[in-house]
């Protein structure tokens, strides 16, 4: 045992051990989470990227424990380590970034150069490989970061037996405990605290705690280490880049996020649940801008045309209820839904989404340097959320629902404003089960209403959802869709419990009871108007349940088909 080292006694040392591996525990478990959120955020479909991602580096960690048995000299092997963990996973986000942002930007460079007329977009070869790379990089990333994380546990296990000089009886297992026991931590840590940060600080925060680690391990056992000091000057050499990184790094992901958007950014946020970009754009210096809003890089709505979406969406259901005394929004946290059922004159409106987030940065004023940056979107929903007859209630919809039963309340109206199916924690929300909790929440001669994406682009989901609607038990279900620009062709589905159909009741109006500035009787009734064979496949669709998600792999197989490139051969 060297000097430095046989000043601590044995029990010392497994206990400095023991915390070293409990705090890298927590590092590892933090950059799983960092990373498997931030691909979803770049990638779409968040859930389904974020268990991809762990699975990922589960396995990796495990080719990494066996790797770990090549090196002879563990300690200088471990002290190498962590000054490569604390590189990688500070400079990971990073690199993601750009190579999203290069194959986004790529078909516009390619248009540049080589002077294309702006309609002819580049398609297909170079573009289809370099959105390839950048989809797969994610996942390359965290086999890299799993690979090196694994061979901790048995670098530290094998040390500690190097200290004490003999095989040590649960050794691995004691190893094992501080790193499950760390990774708890580091679990809850994420979750109360670096989920809501923005990616670059958290990874600044992990790898600097990487460093701090592989400096004590350097200090304590400098005299078991070949090549001290470019051991030293590796650490202070990622020291810099960390510092760097934790000064400009958050303005150079914003800066490669703003590529991926064809408008200008104006702010970006990430709250617990999702990440937040709002855009702006000036078509005529003479009218207001156009703020955009997207969640995960998924477009919400453009405020030049979500006066079409929102019409379609609640006037349809207003005026085939017979009451408008208690209204139930699933969803709708920008209030711009809200906003349209208030202009009925409702007596109370419940709200729920799982966001707060969200809800109040449409409520309440957010001034940077001196400027309200989300006055637009207030103005947008017209303070909706200021109003006392709101009541806001805030978490999953599927167990707010439940609450909402067991209080005994009944609703005349109900709105589903979801994002699609894209997932598959969302598809529980377009499930026969839902729907039928909604069916108790419905007066009898109330109407419903659901989001039930494009007919068009996603015909499959489209009709699933009307299916499912139908099955959870109400009498009468139909669809109808309209265009929206921002979106495309875009669809509703419409449901009553008793008496006759939406589309008859709407169709005995004298006419409009409310101007919301855009419908009208005959748009209205238009738009339940099919072509002749487009239901001619309902008989072969799913209805969509908890267990068989049907939903979400139709939207999955619906969208994929339509973002697809085709190439024929010659």
């Amino acid at each position: 045992m060297s000097r430095s080292s046989s000043r601590l006694s044995l029990r010392q040392h497994d206990f400095v051990l023991f915390a070293i591996m409990g705090i890298l525990a927590g590092c590892g478990l933090i950059y799983e989470y960092l990373l498997s959120h931030y691909a979803g955020r770049i990638l779409g479909a968040v859930e389904q990227v974020i268990f991809a991602m762990i699975g990922v580096m589960i396995v990796s960690m495990g080719l990494g424990a066996f790797a770990a048995r090549v090196f002879k000299s563990h300690f200088n092997a471990f002290a190498w380590l962590e000054v490569s963990v604390a590189l990688i996973g500070v400079s990971a986000v990073l690199v993601l970034a750009a190579t999203t942002a290069l194959a986004n930007i790529l078909p516009q460079i390619l248009l540049e150069t080589f002077l294309l007329p702006p309609d002819l977009i580049p398609r297909g070869g170079a573009i289809t490989w370099a959105h390839k790379i950048a989809s797969i990089m994610p996942y390359v990333a965290g086999f890299i970061l799993g690979f090196l994380i694994g061979m901790e546990i048995p670098l530290i296990a094998s040390i500690r037996e190097t200290i004490h000089g003999e095989h040590l009886e649960h050794n691995v297992g004691s190893i094992y405990g501080a790193d499950y026991i760390g990774a708890g931590i580091g679990a809850a840590i994420w979750v109360m605290f670096m989920l809501s940060l923005p990616p670059t600080v958290a990874a600044v925060i992990t790898a600097s705690v990487n460093l701090l680690i592989g400096l004590l391990f350097y200090a304590m056992y400098r005299k078991r280490i070949r090549f001290g000091v470019w051991v030293v000057s590796a650490h202070f050499l990622v020291a810099a880049v960390i510092v760097t990184i934790a000064l400009n790094g958050t303005n150079w992901d914003n800066a490669m996020e703003d590529l991926l958007y064809k408008d200008k950014v104006i702010f970006s946020y990430n709250t617990q649940y999702q990440h937040v970009t709002i855009t702006e754009r000036i078509m005529d210096p003479a009218k207001p801008k156009i703020v955009s809003m997207f969640i995960n890089g998924r477009s919400q709505f453009a405020s030049n045309d979500e006066v079409i979406y929102h019409a379609m969406l609640v006037a349809p259901v207003m005026h085939a209820a017979a009451r408008h005394d208690n209204i139930l929004i699933i969803g709708g946290g920008d209030g711009l839904a809200l906003r349209n059922v208030l202009r009925w004159q409702p007596q109370a409106v419940d709200l729920v989404d799982i966001d707060a987030a969200i809800v109040e940065f449409f409520t309440t004023p957010h001034i940077e340097k001196g400027k309200v940056i989300n006055q637009a979107l207030l103005d947008l929903n017209q303070h909706a959320f200021s109003d006392s007859r709101v009541h806001t209630h805030f978490g999953d919809a599927f167990i707010k629902v439940d609450e909402l039963i067991q209080q005994g309340n009944l609703y005349d109206v109900i709105i589903v404003d979801l994002p699609d199916p894209s997932h598959p924690d969302l598809n529980k929300l377009y499930s026969a089960r839902f729907y039928a909790k909604l069916k108790t929440l419905l007066t009898g001669d109330g109407a419903m209403v659901v989001q039930s994406t494009s007919p068009y682009h996603a015909k499959n989901t489209f009709l699933s959802i009307g299916k499912t609607v139908h099955y959870a038990g109400f009498m009468h279900v139909e669809q109808y869709h309209h265009n929206v620009p921002s979106f495309g062709e875009w669809g509703w589905t419409i449901a009553t419990k008793n008496g006759v159909s939406a589309r008859s009741r709407l169709a005995q109006k004298d006419g409009l009871m409310v101007d919301d500035g855009w419908s009208t009787q005959g748009v209205l009734l238009a738009a339940f108007e099919f072509n002749q064979h487009f239901f001619d496949i309902l008989d072969s669709i799913k209805v969509n349940r908890i267990n068989n998600q049907a939903a979400y792999q139709y939207h999955k197989a619906d969208w994929e088909k339509q973002q697809g490139i085709y190439i024929v051969e010659k």
